[in-house]
């Protein structure tokens, strides 16, 4: 299948894989490039010794491209900019944040740069700036989020730019991929689908707790201070919950998250820590290889669109 994201990256499929925190290190990212899509390793809040040997650690097991996903909120974000560009990266994407500091040095080194976005607005800033694409992410994906819908969205991203759209919330099969094509998207963004795969290195624990969720075990905290995040429900997600209601001061519920995506994704406390998972956990009910996982939901978006 090809669009307009596939040739511009130079991949098979039109599918990119989530740059998630702790989650998306390089195992992953090669696994998700050889089968064919754009692997992301996911920078988050990591230095850039740490970043750098991501980076040659993906080469050894993949001569495809993949990409790193700048968390331009990091400490280490302007330290990670340059890495990119030393390491040679074909792919930027960026979250958090306006990427225009770093556009013109990635531009210059060939990259493609492609900024997650929530909103129309923030969309048509990042076209005039002169990114490559942007992805266009629902309020159904897991982790940070915004308030609009994929559904709503993503086609109006669409009529608003000229560049591609990457379409990404809430999309975990062929069914989501087909929609996202026909609300005019040239690619798909999937994260939780791929937490599940046999290549992340996410702890057993995270996996069965995505496995094992249903459609209304999808939960949102920090509405009240304007920090939402999607995770699973949990012992962490009540008591946080418990505490915006009750109006505790945001120092207090930031105590109760300190290090708590680690501790779900790493040590396996998924009871007290932070399981971000998109409303799509309740679809996903089985652990696959990447390429499993790509193959399937190419075939059965391919055999939906044909029709």
């Amino acid at each position: 299948m090809k669009t307009r994201i596939t040739e511009l990256f130079g991949i098979e499929h039109p599918i990119i894989q989530g740059g998630m925190a702790w989650a998306a290190d390089y195992h992953l990212a090669a696994a998700v490039s050889e089968a064919g899509g754009l692997g992301l390793i996911g920078a988050a809040s990591a230095p850039e010794d740490v970043i750098r040997q991501q980076i040659r650690e993906a080469k050894k097991l993949t001569d495809k491209p993949f990409g790193v996903n700048v968390m331009l909120m990091s400490p280490y974000a302007d330290e990670v900019a340059k890495v990119v560009v030393e390491e040679g990266v074909k792919v930027v994407t960026t979250g958090a944040g306006n990427p225009g500091k770093y556009l013109k040095m990635w531009q210059e080194a060939g990259i493609k740069v492609v900024p997650v976005v929530a909103s129309v607005a923030l969309a048509r800033m990042m076209e005039k700036a002169g990114v490559d694409a942007v992805v266009a992410e629902g309020t159904e994906s897991g982790g940070h989020i915004g308030s609009a819908t994929t559904m709503t969205l993503v086609p109006q991203v669409v009529d608003a730019v000229q560049i591609p759209v990457i379409a990404a919330g809430g999309i975990g099969d062929g069914r989501g991929m087909a929609a996202a094509f026909m609300l005019g998207a040239d690619a798909v963004q999937m994260g939780t689908r791929f937490c599940v795969a046999e290549e992340c290195i996410t702890h057993q624990n995270y996996k069965d707790k995505i496995l094992k969720a249903k459609d209304i075990d999808s939960e949102v905290t920090g509405r009240s201070h304007g920090h939402p995040i999607r995770c699973l429900r949990n012992a962490m997600t009540r008591e946080y919950l418990k505490m915006e209601k009750e109006g505790a001061p945001f120092e207090e519920m930031e105590k109760l998250t300190l290090g708590s995506l680690r501790n779900a994704v790493i040590d396996g406390d998924v009871k007290n820590g932070t399981v971000m998972a998109g409303q799509i956990a309740g679809l996903i009910s089985k652990q696959q290889t990447c390429k499993e996982i790509i193959d399937e939901v190419m075939a059965q978006a391919e055999e939906l669109l044909h029709r």
